[in-house]
């Protein structure tokens, strides 16, 4: 868990878009964050693509077109706090289609924004780290159905058992210093190949 300095420093070191119109409560949000000391640029209304080195945006959601939001926010995968004026249903379903990390209500004052600035890019940072495992497991999980496919190929085509099969596998990896869900790609798509052409495997014809 980040202490408190970290926090602080962290927000100092984050690159701001704010879209919001230059008004009173755009301007006092600006404002703000230079204080704090972190990059602030200021841009309305939405524009077609965020600058390649924002990571967190501040955004007005009323006038907004929130598919082209979602869009370009997703693409960049920045932390997002919503501005509302109301709290009508539609502005409720922006923030909600948008995963907002934090919200603010207009009028705009100072005491809170610290707080959902703080609370959304540690909010990304964790859903970033989250979906990192994801992508971990299933890659895993990926790769152990490779290995065990390759397995089964190795046992009809060398007549080997389990654990010889598995073992000649990983040797090959080993010794050719590469993941053995390569090696295993090889050799199911050698054993596709063979059947294709009808070719034996393991001394018996195929069907």
């Amino acid at each position: 868990m980040a202490g408190p300095s970290r926090i602080i420093q962290d927000l100092r070191r984050a690159r701001v878009l704010v879209v919001h119109p230059r008004d009173e409560d755009g301007n006092l949000l600006i404002a703000h964050l230079k204080r704090l000391g972190c990059e602030v640029r200021a841009t309305w209304p939405l524009p077609p693509a965020l600058p390649p080195d924002v990571d967190t945006v501040f955004l007005h959601v009323e006038d907004v077109h929130v598919e082209h939001a979602l869009e370009i926010i997703d693409l960049q995968q920045t932390a997002v706090i919503a501005i509302l004026t109301y709290e009508s249903p539609t502005a409720l379903q922006a923030i909600i289609d948008l995963n907002a990390h934090g919200v603010i209500s207009k009028p705009l004052r100072p005491l809170g924004i610290l707080t959902q600035f703080a609370l959304a890019r540690y909010r990304q940072s964790y859903e970033k780290r989250l979906a990192g495992k994801v992508q971990k497991l299933e890659e895993t999980l990926k790769s152990r159905r490779l290995v065990e496919k390759a397995v089964s190929a190795l046992r009809v085509m060398n007549g080997l058992d389990e654990d010889a099969a598995y073992k000649l596998l990983r040797d090959q990896a080993t010794s050719k210093r590469v993941p053995m869900a390569t090696i295993a790609e090889s050799i199911i798509a050698a054993q596709d190949t063979m059947k294709s052409l009808g070719l034996s495997i393991g001394g018996k014809p195929q069907i």
